[in-house]
């Protein structure tokens, strides 16, 4: 195991609040035989009470047709990966994204096509549950992948090196909510860092080696423009890939529809009232609100 695996290992490994490594125990036990690992990230890591709260997970399976009692369930998971579910229990309330063990390794990966996984895995998580060590260890190697991607990404954007070697977390973090819809205020990306600015000190080696970056190095025009038409790219598909999953979401979550315009009026300001015809037929109301959102600018 290389020095970046041994620092992701040591701190997926760290306790959490026993109620959430219960829930996350609980939503294993959903999909029987086929749940590989549960990891616990977001916001709520930071947290000491949890009630009241959205508990963020993902499922890691072996497979998606193991894992669904329904065909079209495991279609939507390997066309348009993640599915995410809603989960309540002992009075937690959290949702859950799923995805297979090979989606989850190439999707943490600089070979991504978009920055979903990999964004939220280059920050702090939580491996809570482990059907064996075998899925331990590849759940391991590839969150191992996450911090690499967002620097190898992140570097050829900047012109110069960083004064402030945390400058380029920072930098790659930017770039990341820009290419999803978000409804945090502009200086989340930056917070991410600083609320933790000795952890993403201590990682920024190890995951540079492994990204095989020289930070200190100029970058030439040429390959600035590369990388920043890469971004460019990263953030229409982003986008778009954001409102294709909450469009799924809708037949996924109980009244996931409502939960839909919830997050766009979020994210883009709007009002956006449901109809019950929507309501009838989710999957094609969610679609109607598309061209909607598109006007209003949040979607370029």
């Amino acid at each position: 195991m290389g020095s970046l695996e041994t620092l992701v290992a040591a701190e997926l490994g760290q306790p959490v609040d026993p109620r959430a490594a219960a829930l996350a125990a609980a939503i294993a036990a959903r999909h029987g035989d086929a749940a590989r690992a549960v990891l616990f990230y977001g916001s709520c890591l930071r947290e000491t009470r949890l009630d009241g709260l959205m508990l963020d997970f993902y499922l890691i399976v072996s497979d998606y047709r193991a894992a669904y009692g329904r065909r079209w369930l495991a279609t939507a998971n390997r066309l348009v990966p993640p599915n995410v579910f809603p989960f309540e229990a002992d009075g937690l309330a959290a949702k859950y994204a799923v995805l297979d063990e090979a989606d989850f390794a190439r999707l943490c990966s600089v070979h991504a096509d978009n920055v979903s996984v990999w964004a939220r895995f280059a920050q702090p998580a939580r491996l809570v549950w482990a059907a064996d060590d075998a899925a331990r260890a590849r759940a391991v190697a590839a969150v191992a992948q996450a911090a690499p991607t967002l620097l190898a990404l992140a570097a050829p954007t900047l012109d110069r090196a960083p004064a402030d070697p945390l400058d380029l977390w920072r930098q790659g973090f930017t770039l990341t909510y820009g290419a999803e819809l978000r409804a945090e205020r502009g200086s989340r990306p930056g917070s991410i860092v600083d609320a933790d600015p000795d952890r993403y000190r201590r990682f920024l080696g190890p995951a540079l080696a492994e990204a095989g970056v020289n930070a200190g190095a100029g970058t030439s025009l040429q390959i600035r423009a590369m990388a920043l038409s890469r971004w460019r790219k990263l953030q229409r598909r982003g986008k778009r890939l954001t409102l294709i999953r909450l469009a799924k979401a809708s037949l996924t979550f109980a009244g996931g529809i409502d939960y839909l315009a919830w997050k766009i009026n979020r994210h883009a300001g709007t009002a956006i009232t449901i109809k019950p015809w929507q309501r009838r037929f989710p999957i094609l109301g969610a679609m109607v609100l598309l061209p909607r959102l598109m006007r209003k600018g949040a979607v370029r």
